[in-house]
């Protein structure tokens, strides 16, 4: 399964719903990391909730034998995008170095085409300025900016992270290894649902981990080429 590539990666996610037990401790984690602000209860109501990544829970057999499922669902980061040829500032575009979809917050103006261009609904309009309670400001990441009201913002698998494990591979001048970067959600799944790695590296657990008899990418009917595969548990028939 492993591509090959003379420059840059291919950041991939593989999501095992057989290990994911829909504890949300990725979607706690990626708020800490990223500075996601918590919207009220009014705000949720209205449509506006801010979550860089959902728990879609869906049930498996027949009562009284059911089982409950989840599928943690985030920016696809596609290789075919829909969201990038809507912008009209050029502010969601694709990193050919790093192949994920990446957000610039201070080219947004706000229109929300790339919103309404997702099929997987990972795009949020930031409706209001985040405001953090002392001493909850003391718990910002440095790294990453705290968006303002008025722009879009969506998961970017962590992209400073993935940019300071690079920089410190450069200043060593040697390669990336095989998790060096992980994303906040994946460092924090207890259950290990959640392998990050480089597709372009043949050693990484996500090459040798691909293809998996199980595998299967959300809407990849659409072309959006997503680099988040998903196994389906077993018996199921999710994805099909």
């Amino acid at each position: 399964m492993a591509e090959t590539n003379e420059q840059g990666h291919k950041w991939t996610m593989i999501v095992d719903l057989d290990k994911c037990t829909g504890c949300n401790a990725c979607v706690v984690a990626c708020h800490a990391e990223n500075n996601v602000p918590i919207a009220s209860e009014d705000e949720v109501i209205r449509g506006r909730g801010m979550h860089w990544i959902r728990i879609e829970r869906y049930w498996e057999g027949e009562y009284p034998d059911v089982q409950a499922r989840f599928i943690p669902v985030f920016c696809q980061q596609c290789g075919n995008a829909p969201c990038e040829p809507v912008c009209p500032t050029y502010a969601s575009y694709h990193s050919t170095e790093q192949n994920v979809n990446v957000q610039v917050y201070n080219r947004c103006v706000g229109t929300r085409y790339c919103g309404n261009n997702c099929p997987y609904k990972v795009r949020f309009f930031n409706w209001w300025t985040p405001e953090w309670d002392g001493p909850l400001t003391e718990q910002l990441n440095p790294d990453v900016t705290v968006r303002s009201a008025g722009v879009m913002e969506k998961c970017t698998f962590c992209i400073q992270r993935i940019r300071r494990a690079e920089n410190d591979a450069t200043a060593q001048n040697r390669n990336l290894q095989d998790g060096e970067v992980m994303p906040a959600c994946a460092q924090a799944c207890p259950s290990r649902a959640l392998v990050f790695g480089d597709l372009y590296d043949p050693e990484s657990q996500v090459s040798q981990r691909l293809p998996a008899e199980r595998q299967f990418k959300l809407l990849e009917n659409l072309g959006t080429e997503p680099a988040v595969y998903y196994l389906k548990g077993e018996d199921t028939h999710v994805g099909e």
